[in-house]
């Protein structure tokens, strides 16, 4: 496929899953510099023209070995920053899982908006657009921009995986809480039409408050299906295997926990060895490397997010439609990559 004018980069941090962008987009990563300095300072350039071009700037906005989120973000900026400095015509922002967008509200006396503070610093250097998956709060990350904020909701992606993979089943769709319920509600429309027959959705009681969660009754019936719990980010993996206590305490059979994005901090380790959680599917937004490789390998399951982006790119480029893109036939072509 032609794209003339696209400039694609990825940051080093993010290069991988840019890669794979281009390869889906049949067009190359576009070569730029990253250079450290000995006091922790650093700058980062395009080695090729950019001037009167659609420039796409892929990295994802998670802590790991390499840097904290704030490292990545500072270096995301500072690029966009000379990337328009030097003539784009304009910017987006690709950020596969955007840090910070889960502090979108204020839940105590003098709490911070830190996802509105996080938007006017792309606002400030010049973005033009910014396009992520699977927010915590769709409103509140499109509202908190005053420039367009694309939001890549995964229903359709985990859709073809589960209807591949789970057709046979009797499934049921799980909310891990109230606020989760119309994500869930998503996946299940999706997953319905892939499979061509109706599903349910239940959700199930959590309240959190000074970091402890509580509750566990379950509004929805469960027995003798298999589960598939959704949420839009796995941490601990503590409200996972919550909500898969609570499922096989009233009769599931079986229970699958579904993310986008696995971050698995802490002991996410021996929270998701729990017998009560059968397996984990993730998308690649964020690689699953504080997971022990063996837990990985057992029960792990992580697709390629890469079509979505890729598809999401080349229609922002030639003016076509996100929402097809999202919500019609349309199909991303997902797959499955080796959880080893």
């Amino acid at each position: 496929m032609s794209l003339a004018g696209l400039r694609l980069f990825a940051l080093e941090t993010s290069r991988a899953f840019g890669e794979r962008i281009a390869i889906r987009l049949d067009h190359p990563l576009a070569e730029h510099e990253e250079r450290e300095f000995e006091d922790g300072e650093h700058k980062a350039r395009p080695l090729v023209g950019v001037r009167d071009c659609d420039v796409h700037v892929i990295q994802s906005l998670h802590g790991d070995t390499w840097g904290s989120v704030n490292d990545k973000l500072c270096r995301l900026l500072f690029f966009i920053g000379a990337v328009k400095d030097h003539g784009a015509a304009r910017v987006t922002a690709i950020v596969p899982y955007l840090g910070y967008a889960r502090k979108d509200r204020r839940t105590k006396p003098r709490d911070p908006v830190t996802t509105r503070y996080v938007a006017s610093l792309f606002e400030a250097v010049g973005t033009d657009r910014v396009v992520t998956l699977e927010v915590h709060n769709v409103a509140a990350y499109q509202n908190a921009f005053r420039i367009p904020a694309e939001h890549l909701d995964t229903a359709r992606l985990f859709a073809k995986h589960f209807a591949q993979t789970s057709s046979a089943a009797e499934l049921v769709i799980v909310s891990p809480d109230a606020g989760g319920v119309k994500r869930a509600e998503r996946f299940r429309e999706a997953l319905s039409r892939s499979l061509g027959r109706d599903l349910s959705t239940v959700f199930i009681e959590k309240y959190r408050s000074a970091g402890v969660v509580s509750g566990g009754a379950v509004v929805g019936d469960v027995a003798g299906k298999t589960a598939i719990v959704m949420d839009d980010l796995i941490s601990t993996g503590t409200t996972m295997t919550r909500a898969a206590a609570a499922c096989r305490a009233r009769g599931a059979k079986a229970v699958v926990a579904a993310a986008a994005h696995g971050l698995f901090i802490g002991d996410a380790n021996q929270v998701l060895a729990n017998p009560d959680l059968d397996c984990v599917v993730i998308t690649d937004t964020v690689p699953p490397f504080r997971l022990d490789p063996d837990l990985v390998k057992r029960k792990v399951t992580v697709l390629d997010a890469a079509g979505l982006c890729a598809e999401a790119i080349r229609r922002l480029h030639e003016g076509g439609s996100l929402v097809e893109l999202l919500e019609g036939e349309a199909d991303p072509a997902p797959q499955a990559k080796p959880s080893a």
